[in-house]
């Protein structure tokens, strides 16, 4: 083979191998910019490259989304009722998502009044908050075989929760990142309604500081299992890796009653936690 020859095999190769990474890509729905985060994520370990928005959208009435809504990752922020960004519950979203829709490739800004809300099973993918407000989404399907996805994405600057699991059914999140939080996921201590909730958590990033990976109600059968967790900045241990409480319907503020592995509610083993 002449070199010229190789050149030019070597060159067909490098174009059908990045033709397959971005056939794989749109396969799953992520496209323009994404498809660059995606990449990222899925390569790189500490919580780094965050989308820069395609433009901005106030919104300043709730956007109702049933079956798939497409955000461009342009970046949407609340303005008139929608304008707070404070930790008040009863807080409007921004987006509410009927049963089975899809949000994708959406930068939530500041005001972020109280995220995303999912009626029933949904799937959120590379969506990402900026200014966690109340809270970055709510799940609340009233059927115990809903089930919702987080898959890519992340969020920063949360107060308290950033994703609060109200409803029933099991809640999947992937290929996330969160930096300077409260609790990544927590299973409602005090709502009048309860359920038993099932939480994965897999191949995550973990910036410090923040206080708990997950939070869940062990009296109520809850279960949480943590895969892949990745933890920055944390030399010191300090952030809880799955708390266990118990619960109420009362509205009282929930008992923690255990932290850590116990093989039963909170299950992973020590490999899959790892500091960096």
């Amino acid at each position: 083979m002449t070199a010229q020859t190789e050149q030019r095999v070597r060159h067909r190769r490098k174009v059908t191998k990045r033709r397959a990474v971005i056939a794989g890509v749109s396969a799953l729905g992520i496209t323009g910019a994404a498809v660059v985060t995606t990449s990222l994520l899925s390569t790189a370990g500490a919580a780094t490259s965050w989308p820069t928005p395609n433009g901005s959208k106030p919104v300043s009435k709730t956007i109702p989304v049933s079956g798939t809504y497409d955000g461009g990752l342009a970046k949407f922020y609340g303005t008139g009722d929608l304008g707070g960004s404070g930790q008040e519950e009863g807080q409007d979203p921004i987006f509410e998502l009927a049963d089975g829709a899809v949000l994708k490739n959406v930068v939530i800004g500041s005001p972020a009044a109280d995220g995303v809300h999912c009626k029933g099973s949904c799937t959120l993918q590379n969506v990402w908050w900026l200014d966690v407000g109340e809270d970055a989404a709510t799940f609340k399907g009233k059927s115990s075989s809903a089930v919702y996805t987080v898959h890519g994405g992340g969020a920063k600057n949360a107060d308290d929760k950033v994703l609060q699991f109200n409803g029933a059914g099991k809640l999947v999140v992937t290929k996330f990142q969160v930096e300077n939080f409260g609790k990544l996921v927590r299973s409602c201590g005090n709502c009048s309604t309860q359920y038993k909730r099932t939480i994965i958590i897999n191949d995550v990033d973990v910036t410090a500081p923040g206080k708990s990976i997950v939070g869940i109600n062990s009296n109520y059968g809850d279960t949480a299992a943590l895969r892949k967790i990745r933890i920055h900045g944390d030399s010191g241990k300090k952030i809880k890796t799955c708390t266990r409480f118990e619960g109420n319907s009362s509205g009282k503020e929930p008992k923690e009653i255990g932290t850590g592995a116990d093989g039963t509610s909170c299950r992973f083993s020590s490999s899959d936690i790892t500091y960096q």
